[in-house]
């Protein structure tokens, strides 16, 4: 059994974890405006009248404008210290690394590297932020959420 950690080291420990929280809101964020950007180029094609199939376009316009929502409430939760964020977080960024293989394998090494440096920073600091009960290293925030009140 470890010892409970002391206040200095739960000071230490939430400051560390409100850090990389603030990354991983961070990441989600650029995340959802990449997505927008994305969203605003298919509809300027659609109104340039540029897209050979218009009900593909802003269907395709549709979800991706869904994703940027949801990556945007993703960054919003981690600045809120929700403790269920880690999970879609991982997964996202999971999902990104073959798209960065893609990506690789069409000559688009710049785009690549730019998506695959995202996802990575994303996935590492998902991971390290821990959920609200502990850790990665199981040591936990100390009883303290972000805000640095006591738990209810």
């Amino acid at each position: 059994m470890s010892p409970s950690p002391r206040p200095d080291d739960v000071s230490q420990i939430t400051r560390g974890t409100r850090r990389i929280r603030a990354i991983a809101a961070l990441v989600c964020g650029v995340e959802a405006v990449a997505l927008l950007g994305f969203c605003g180029f298919y509809l300027l094609e659609i109104a340039r009248g540029e897209q050979d199939d218009t009900t593909r376009a802003l269907m395709s316009a549709v979800l991706i404008a869904l994703f940027a929502v949801a990556l945007g409430f993703l960054a919003i939760q981690w600045v809120r210290s929700s403790p269920w964020v880690r999970t879609p977080t991982i997964v996202w960024n999971l999902l990104l690394l073959p798209v960065t293989w893609g990506l690789v394998q069409s000559g688009r090494v710049p785009v690549a590297l730019a998506v695959g440096g995202v996802a990575i920073v994303g996935l590492g600091a998902a991971i390290l932020a821990g959920d609200a009960d502990g850790g990665p290293d199981g040591v936990g925030d100390g009883g303290v959420h972000g805000d640095g009140g006591p738990r209810a």
